[in-house]
């Protein structure tokens, strides 16, 4: 029998927990020669501000050993453009889109949810308060409960769709952070986004980065995630999406057991385009293995 992969989040049904994390996948279009798009639990857009963004000069990626430091400063086409050239594509597809929302003040948060709620072509919208490596991109949204509330809440007002908060592991208390998530009306948390990370070329003696400091992903990161999806799991009554070092089934495997009940590819696109679709047939050979009829079976089911 072939187990059942399906989940629910927030009144939206995924076909499988695989999802593409936002700013790994483009807008989805760049990956339809590769990869079937209709085979993914849902895809995440890169993060849409009211105004085009040309982002950090360039170099804005430097690889690591265990990962890779970003700091691409939400580079993106803007909201017009995401409506007029990039939600048609998304519309046709036959899986759940995610449309990830930045912005620096509150009232750019809320005007570009009010553009999307009325273009429509998307099921979700997942608000990054948690991006490190810009000036102004939110994070006092993401590292203040009372900020973040505020912002849910507004953003409630001006939209239909279930809203996702994408968690930044660089705060005091995960677990505070993502009570403040449920307390202001979102349906789930992503979680994590990068770490701060730096490096230094030891041959011009400059950071790899111009901006100096970015977003650590990638495996490096993976046993940070895995333990604070653990610990909010454990700790407050609101669906997890697992990000963080995901590169093969297996990592996607452990995410469920500590309670992550959808999941996010990163980094691991960049190395090999078809990783989400190997770690979907990954799981459900685990499933199948070890007789697990359904995901909901494995979601939490770590043994302590």
């Amino acid at each position: 029998m072939k187990p059942n992969l399906q989940f629910e989040i927030g009144g939206v049904s995924f076909k499988n927990p695989v999802m593409t994390a936002s700013g790994t996948f483009g807008y989805g279009e760049e990956f339809e020669k590769i990869i079937d798009l209709d085979t993914l639990g849902g895809i995440v857009t890169k993060s849409i501000t009211l105004k085009e963004r040309p982002g950090h000069p360039s170099p804005r990626t430097y690889e690591t050993s265990a990962g890779m430091l970003n700091a691409i400063g939400l580079a993106n086409v803007g909201i017009e453009r995401f409506i007029d050239e990039k939600i048609p594509f998304l519309k046709k597809l036959k899986t759940v889109i995610i449309v990830n929302v930045a912005g620096s003040t509150m009232a750019e948060y809320v005007e570009v949810c009010r553009l999307l709620e009325k273009a429509g072509g998307f099921a979700m919208i997942e608000l990054n308060v948690s991006c490190p490596n810009v000036d102004k991109g939110g994070m006092e949204f993401g590292t203040d409960p009372e900020s973040m509330i505020k912002l849910i809440t507004a953003v409630r007002e001006v939209t239909t769709k279930p809203i996702i908060v994408k968690l930044s592991p660089n705060v005091t208390s995960i677990v505070s952070m993502a009570q403040a998530a449920k307390d202001g009306g979102a349906v789930a948390v992503s979680m994590i986004n990068t770490l701060v990370g730096m490096a230094v070329d030891i041959e011009t003696w400059k950071p790899g980065l111009t901006n100096i400091t970015g977003g650590l992903s990638g495996p490096a990161i993976k046993p940070v995630a895995i333990a604070m999806v653990h610990k909010v799991f454990r700790a407050v009554d609101i669906p997890i999406i697992g990000i963080g070092g995901i590169s093969n089934w297996r990592d996607a495997v452990e995410y469920h057991l500590v309670g992550a009940r959808g999941l996010q590819v990163g980094t691991a696109n960049f190395i090999d385009p078809d990783a989400s679709m190997k770690i979907i047939k990954g799981i459900s050979g685990y499933m199948k293995n070890q007789k697990i009829s359904s995901l909901y079976d494995l979601i939490g089911k770590v043994r302590l």
